[in-house]
């Protein structure tokens, strides 16, 4: 029935002899037809095109496949969009194994690997983001009716992924683990709705992280919400965030935090009251901003061992280069997070669920690509990834 149908509403593809030159306008000859064997969602068949060539250009081109919009594979883009969903989700050999019980159609073993890499390959932080106008809705449907401004909260952080090297001919190069950066932007609404702006992750260096969040925040208007800015402590996150977003409010993640204080309670003072009775105590200094007197109790402390001084140390330093990102009473006071646990549900989601898969080593640029496409799930913005995928595929085609 397909070839049926295609047959006839291309039938006047069939009988041209002359067609216009795409590159140039210039009349041509056909000089040909050409087979070719389409796959779909709606079964397979095949189908025989003229082809012409341009002297001029020095290029062919089969008028049919434009009419139709074919992609150079066998499998057509319908066939292309739902595999990359599936094998996006999982395991390649696992998605082609769902695919086929969900169509009835096979692939061949590689298809969902290579699907993957052609389409993140062409996918661009621009077209993952969504646009001004998206992000401006969204930030209205957080106001839900009110006059005060929603809450943007802008968070970064580093995942891991297995990476290797390319090897020789059917060898794996060395593996090695690299850090996925990423931020993600989100909005607390009037009613305590978390609503999604944008979650962008790589494996790549901070300096071009901090470029990336830079183009993101160009979609942002800024003077319509309160910017805060969340991390971990790690200095190359606030750099990340503050080059976009130099006014925002600075939040040391509150958990990172405490972490810091309970190394220091477990080594001074042991599995003991007196340690839990510091570390709440030290705890609730700082989220009462009161860094001061807890960076004076730690340089009187003193340490019973080697290891408890060294840690001490890190603390008053630590506590030092983040002396103006607690208030964590205030934060709570106007609606402002305290915790990164939104940066860190969307390492999980968008790297580790699918990058640290048993036994999986990835080349960077197919990490990437894959982490693309992930992010484009995420934002809601895959649909328009795919349509620019194949837009660009096209007119790759055209300059062949």
């Amino acid at each position: 029935i397909m070839k049926t149908l295609t047959e006839e509403v291309t039938s006047q593809y069939s009988e041209e002899t002359h067609a216009d030159c795409p590159h140039c306008g210039k009349r041509v000859q056909r000089k040909r037809f050409d087979p070719k064997h389409v796959s779909t969602l709606n079964g397979e068949f095949d189908l025989k095109r003229g082809y012409f060539y341009c002297k001029s250009c020095e290029k062919g081109f089969h008028p049919m496949d434009e009419a139709l919009d074919l992609a150079r594979e066998v499998h057509q883009y319908d066939m292309q969009e739902k595999m990359a969903l599936f094998a996006a989700a999982m395991p390649y050999d696992r998605a082609c194994e769902l695919f086929t019980q969900a169509t009835g159609l096979t692939l061949g073993k590689h298809f969902g690997h290579d699907n993957i890499n052609r389409i993140g390959e062409l996918t661009a932080l621009e077209t993952v983001i969504p646009d001004k106008e998206e992000i401006e809705q969204r930030i209205e449907s957080a106001k839900n009716g009110s006059e005060s401004l929603p809450v943007l909260v802008v968070a970064c952080d580093g995942a891991h992924a297995p990476t290797r090297a390319k090897g020789g001919r059917n060898k794996r190069g060395k593996g090695k683990w690299r850090e996925v950066k990423g931020f993600r932007l989100y909005l607390l609404g009037e009613d305590d709705r978390i609503i999604h702006i944008a979650g962008w992750h790589q494996i790549q260096d901070s300096e071009q992280l901090a470029k990336d969040l830079e183009i993101v925040a160009e979609r942002i208007p800024q003077d319509k919400v309160r910017i805060a800015l969340l991390g971990d402590g790690a200095d190359w996150v606030w750099n990340v965030m503050t080059r976009s977003f130099p006014k925002g409010r600075q939040v040391l993640d509150y958990y990172h935090m405490s972490e810091h204080v309970n190394k220091v309670a477990k080594l001074q003072y042991g599995d003991t009251l007196a340690a839990l009775e510091w570390k709440e105590a030290t705890i609730t200094r700082l989220f009462l901003d009161k860094t001061g007197y807890v960076i004076g109790g730690l340089r009187r402390m003193d340490a019973i061992s080697t290891e408890a001084k060294e840690e001490i140390r890190k603390l008053i330093g630590y506590l030092q280069n983040n002396t103006n990102r607690f208030g964590y009473q205030q934060c709570q006071d106007e609606g402002i997070p305290i915790g990164s646990g939104g940066i860190e549900s969307a390492n999980k989601y968008i790297s580790h669920v699918r990058l640290k898969l048993s036994g999986a080593w990835w080349l960077e640029e197919n990490g990437n690509a894959m982490l693309r496409i992930r992010c484009a799930i995420y934002n809601g913005t895959f649909d328009k990834v795919f349509k620019r995928y194949v837009e660009m595929k096209n007119k790759r085609s055209e300059s062949l």
